[in-house]
C-alpha cells in the first residue's frame, strides 16, 4: 500500500512540472544560426473564446517570448528585421472519458480475477468508462516567418487543460517561454527551465 501512495504522490509531482505539451516543426535542413534579429507581427485572429483576447494576456505572451528569445541571442529589432515571429491562441470544447469501477465482480469472483484479459468484462482492475467529462483544451501557436522569403521557418505549439481564464492568463507566460524554448538555436543565457518555471 505504501508502495502504491508513493507512486501517486510521485505521478502528481511529475504531471504539475509537465501539464502542458510541446510539439515543433521546422524547415530540417535549415540553420537558424545567422538569424540575430527579430520583430513581431500581428497576432492572428484568436480563437480563444476571450481567454487570451486581451490586453492582459497579449502582454504576458510578448514579454515571456521576448525573454527567451533574448536568451538566445536574438534582438527585437523594427528596422529590417531577420525574423518576423506571430502568434495565435487556441481553446477547443473537448471531452474525455471518465473511469469509474471497484462494484462490478464480472464471472468468476471480485474484479474478474477468473476472466481472461480478453474478456469484455475485463477492465483492468475493475475500473471502466462511466461517463464523459467536457473540458477546455487551450494552445498557443508560434511560428517565424523568413522575412527575406516571407515564408513560415520554424512553428511550435504548447498545449493543456484550461480550467479558467484567469489562471489560464497567469500560466500563459510558462506557455510562451516552453514554446519559444523550441526556436532551434540554443540558449546562450545560463538558465535552466526548471529554475524559471519553479519546478
Amino acid at each position: 500500500m505504501k508502495k502504491i501512495l508513493l507512486f501517486l504522490v510521485l505521478c502528481i509531482a511529475l504531471a504539475s512540472c509537465s501539464s502542458y505539451q510541446y510539439n515543433t516543426t521546422r524547415v530540417e535542413k535549415m540553420d537558424f544560426t545567422p538569424f540575430k534579429t527579430y520583430a513581431w507581427l500581428p497576432p492572428v485572429d484568436s480563437l480563444s473564446k476571450s481567454y487570451f483576447d486581451n490586453d492582459i494576456a497579449k502582454t504576458n505572451i510578448l514579454d515571456a517570448a521576448n525573454t527567451a528569445l533574448e536568451a538566445k541571442g536574438l534582438q527585437y529589432s523594427k528596422d529590417n528585421p531577420d525574423l518576423l515571429f506571430r502568434y495565435i491562441t487556441i481553446v477547443n470544447n473537448k471531452s474525455r472519458l471518465v473511469y469509474g469501477g471497484g462494484g462490478y465482480y464480472g464471472w468468476g469472483g471480485p474484479w474478474g480475477w477468473y476472466r481472461p484479459w480478453f474478456s469484455p468484462y475485463f477492465y483492468g482492475g475493475g475500473y471502466y468508462p462511466v461517463a464523459k467529462e467536457r473540458y477546455r483544451y487551450g494552445h498557443l501557436i508560434i511560428e517565424a516567418i523568413d522575412r527575406k522569403t516571407n515564408a513560415v521557418i520554424w512553428q511550435a505549439r504548447g498545449s493543456g487543460d484550461v480550467d479558467n481564464p484567469e489562471k489560464a492568463i497567469n500560466n500563459i507566460s510558462k506557455v510562451a517561454k516552453g514554446v519559444i524554448d523550441l526556436f532551434p538555436v540554443k540558449t546562450v543565457k545560463n538558465k535552466t527551465a526548471r529554475q524559471q518555471n519553479g519546478c
